[in-house]
């Protein structure tokens, strides 16, 4: 059985369960691109020399920032089912 079909078991409710705040944002990058995702969620990172990695750190540290960001792909996935 592989790793996502355990976390789904496990917490079947959570769609945020098992995902990595990396994996969000590359898709959320994927998706819109920086400047888009700058404009749905406006902080700095998004727009100034933008980067996983800097984004990352900021997240990191910045919970209503990264809620926002997990609010986003919660939406996205949403729309795409």
């Amino acid at each position: 059985m592989d790793k996502e079909k355990v976390h789904q078991k496990e917490q079947p409710n959570n769609p945020m369960h098992g995902m990595k705040l990396i994996t969000i944002l590359e898709l959320l990058v994927e998706q819109y691109g920086w400047e888009r995702l700058a404009m749905k969620i406006n902080i700095n990172c998004f727009k100034n020399d933008p980067s996983i990695k800097s984004s990352l750190k900021f997240l990191r540290k910045t919970q209503w920032a990264r809620d926002k960001v997990e609010q986003l792909y919660l939406d996205l996935k949403k729309k795409n089912k």
